[in-house]
């Protein structure tokens, strides 16, 4: 058995739908609480992969990690997420996230207040996933006596689909912990490429925000993103690692702030860098990340050496690891978290 008492796996796009359905089989024949499926840039939405996958497996949980608020107004949100639980009623987790710039910005949603904009999207999903009849006059969320329209099923039943923000920034971080706190949002998901020290601030500003809302940090569920990089050969895990790293640092202002990344190395990664950036350029912009960095911010190695290292950020806080493997051996990461 794994000393971990929970633990989940992290889709993106590298692999096939059916591939991933494959996969969410496998998981959840080893015992793994959940598939948390991506839905970054423009590359892949989270809902039908997570409804393809429901529908092969029979008890894990799949999440969104994570959805953003800024494209789809929440009442359309919420209403995907009712159809989903129709199909696997109390499987999904609902995880929205603030998006990025410039991505933002270049599909016509600029990312302006943030925070507000989370708490007013959060407080209508939430009320309408109970089913209540909303209305609500907000700056970012506007809607007027709408209810979710349930017609097949119980249309006064409680709709089971936590919701998760994807928190990275300290403000983000405290508003995260006082939702929780009011039972309007029902953990965070923590980022990834960030050290485990990153975990010790993260949980000091949700601890600041739950009390703000009257309760604690135990009220707050911790699942955290983290790249797991594995592979026998264990320069190849390194480069993997070092290649997603390279890219999302010269792209994601906001994960290279978290990752506390040395300022001359995001200097010599930006010189070589466009927006979006090439393969080209970001294989030879890698080469500026050395290996210590790499093993910072990451579980990189050999499958011992990504196991032991996963604890790290467990022991900072991290209540349930979602492993987002990039070697196309994912069946080898499940099985070394699994049987160990």
């Amino acid at each position: 058995m794994s000393k971990y008492e929970r633990v989940a796996i992290y889709l993106q796009d590298k692999h096939s739908i059916p591939e991933s359905m494959e996969f969410a089989k496998y998981a959840e024949k080893k015992e793994f609480e959940a598939i948390w499926q991506a839905e970054s840039r423009l590359a892949r939405v989270a809902s039908v992969p997570m409804a393809a996958m429901a529908a092969v497996t029979n008890k894990i949980k799949l999440g969104s990690g994570v959805i953003n608020n800024l494209v789809t107004v929440a009442p359309a949100v919420a209403a995907t997420f009712s159809t989903m639980d129709q199909m696997a009623p109390g499987r999904f987790i609902c995880g929205i996230g603030a998006w990025w710039e410039p991505l933002a910005s270049k599909v016509g949603t600029p990312r302006t207040k943030p925070l507000k904009r989370m708490k007013e999207y959060v407080t209508v999903l939430k009320k309408l996933f109970n089913m209540e009849t909303v209305t609500f006059d907000g700056e970012f969320v506007k809607v007027d006596g709408i209810t979710l329209d349930i017609v097949h099923g119980d249309p006064d039943k409680a709709r089971e689909v936590p919701i998760y923000i994807g928190a990275t920034g300290m403000k983000m971080l405290e508003l995260t912990g006082e939702l929780c706190a009011q039972k309007l949002a029902d953990g965070v998901v923590l980022n990834y490429m960030v050290s485990p020290d990153y975990n010790v601030t993260a949980l000091k500003h949700l601890e600041i925000g739950a009390k703000r809302g009257g309760g604690s940090l135990d009220d707050i569920d911790r699942p955290q993103l983290i790249v797991c990089s594995m592979d026998h050969d264990r320069e190849k895990a390194l480069d993997a690692a070092r290649e997603l790293l390279t890219q999302y640092m010269g792209q994601q202002p906001h994960l290279m702030k978290a990752s506390k990344m040395p300022q001359d190395i995001l200097d010599k990664i930006h010189a070589e860098l466009t927006w979006p950036a090439t393969k080209e350029q970001i294989r030879k912009a890698m080469r500026h990340i050395p290996d210590d960095i790499v093993q910072r911010i990451s579980a990189s190695g050999t499958p011992d050496e990504c196991y032991d290292r996963v604890q790290q950020w467990v022991d900072n806080g991290c209540t349930c690891p979602i492993l987002y493997q990039l070697s196309d051996d994912v069946k080898l990461m499940i099985d070394t978290f699994a049987q160990k």
